[in-house]
Formats: structure tokens, C-alpha cells, sequence
């Protein structure tokens, strides 16, 4: 007969076996999540600096002067510029480094007529699919705060900033009710260029700023009635009336001959 014991010592791991199947110390998890928040920080900065067109179109950033400027070393300096290069911001060449990401007049414009599909897709599926309370508490909060602004009844430099958090808040409200994670991935793409980003806002006409302003807020109702097929044509006019407006101004400014490529 088999001896029992044996039998079921044999199924058994060792003391030292079992000891080292035991999860690591908590120490080592908490300093990689450490570094991983810092470097989702330095990538988040330097996003917004791109898109609020600190650099211009074809600058390359260099890590030093980044690390200094944001008062981190160059570990998650490195990281965020791979990161953000994987996102379309950046550009990356051999022996040259990282570039801030740049385009012609036409390949804007293109930039806009698709997001005007996209977004106007966004619109209707967040119109048929309804917007829960939160979302839509945050699509009015933001409404709000941007009639206060347009109640001063002239654009103030100060509120520029603010106005195009705004218009973030507002489109993001409408893809998170839209619900659809392909959709978000595309328009991600089409928004990672600093001049077409929803936070470079135009800021030179307040009738303008004023009539898109008021655009938000007939989206709003449209969805608010679960029509989706006017939803979805306001945001298309809505992003075609921005895509205009960003030709003339570039026209009239003369600076279109920065957008290269």
C-alpha cells in the first residue's frame, strides 16, 4: 500500500517554495505607481503647452530645457515626449529628436472636415442615447461659466484660457454621452494638432465667439429631446463655422505660411 503521508507530503511545496509565490512588498508597487503618476503629470503639462501653442509648428524641444522648465529630471521628460509622439503630437526623426507636429493650410482644413463627421456623429449617438445627469450637469456647469463671460460683453485676454476649458469640457461631455471608444480614438487623432485643439480657442470676434457660444447651447437642447438628427447637423455647422474662421484669421494674420508640410 502507499504510504499515505507520503503520499500527500509529496503534494506539498516546500516552506522556501511557498514563500516565494508571495506578492512582492507593497513598498516596490507604491514607488513604481509613484513614478508612473509623475511621468502622466509631465505628459499632461506638456500636452497642454503644446496645444495652447506655447511651441510653434516644427520647434523641437529639447530635454534639458524642458526638465527645467517643468522642475522634474529627464526620465519622465523622455517618457512623455515618446508618449506624446505615439499620440501624433510630436514628430520623431533620427539625430534630430522630437518636433512639435506641423501641417499646411490644406491638410487643416481637412483636419476639420473630418472632425465635423465625427463630431457630429458624437452628437447624434449622445442625443439617441441620452446623457446621463452627471454628464449633462457638467455640459450645463460649463454653459454657465461661459455666459458669464460672454455677459461682460467684450473678450478679455483673461478669460481666453478659460473659455477654451470651456469648449473642452462641453465637447467632452458629448463624447462621454456618445459612449463609443473608436469614435473617441479617432477624434483624439484629429484634436492632438495645436491649432485645431478645442483649447486654441479663437478670440478676436466677440460676435463671433458669441454665436458659438450659443451653438453649444442649441446642442444642448437638441440632445436634452433625443434628436439626433439635429444634433448632429448643429455640431457639423458648428465645426464647419470654426474651420472658416480659422482660414480667414490665418489668411489675415499672414501667418499661414507657419503651418508647413
Amino acid at each position: 500500500m502507499t504510504n499515505p503521508d507520503l503520499k500527500n507530503d509529496s503534494c506539498r511545496l516546500p516552506d522556501s517554495s511557498r514563500q516565494r509565490t508571495q506578492p512582492r512588498p507593497r513598498e516596490g508597487v507604491e514607488h513604481a505607481s509613484a513614478v508612473t503618476t509623475l511621468a502622466q503629470n509631465v505628459t499632461n503639462a506638456l500636452r497642454t503647452e503644446i496645444m495652447e501653442g506655447r511651441f510653434r509648428p516644427d520647434e523641437k524641444l529639447q530635454e534639458m530645457t524642458l526638465s527645467k522648465m517643468l522642475n522634474v529630471s529627464r526620465t519622465p521628460i523622455r517618457a512623455a515626449l515618446s508618449g506624446l509622439a505615439a499620440e501624433g503630437l510630436l514628430e520623431y526623426q533620427p539625430n534630430r529628436g522630437y518636433t512639435v507636429r506641423s501641417l499646411n493650410a490644406d491638410r487643416l482644413i481637412a483636419v476639420f472636415d473630418l472632425r465635423g463627421v465625427l463630431e457630429g456623429l458624437a452628437a447624434r449617438l449622445a442625443a439617441e442615447k441620452g446623457m446621463s445627469e452627471s454628464v449633462a450637469n457638467s455640459f450645463r456647469a460649463a454653459l454657465d461659466q461661459g455666459d458669464a463671460i460672454m455677459n461682460k460683453g467684450a473678450l478679455h485676454d483673461s478669460d481666453r484660457a478659460i473659455f477654451g476649458e470651456i469648449n473642452v469640457q462641453i465637447h467632452e461631455a458629448i463624447l462621454r454621452a456618445a459612449d463609443d471608444r473608436m469614435l473617441n480614438d479617432m477624434l483624439r487623432l484629429c484634436r492632438n494638432i495645436p491649432i485645431s485643439s478645442d483649447r486654441n480657442v479663437l478670440w478676436s470676434d466677440f460676435a463671433w465667439v458669441r454665436r458659438s457660444h450659443d451653438d453649444h447651447h442649441r446642442l444642448l437642447d437638441a440632445i436634452a429631446l433625443r434628436d439626433g438628427a439635429r444634433a448632429e447637423q448643429l455640431m457639423k455647422e458648428h465645426v464647419h463655422a470654426v474651420k472658416l474662421q480659422m482660414k480667414i484669421e490665418l489668411e489675415q494674420s499672414g501667418h499661414s505660411d507657419e503651418l508647413k508640410r
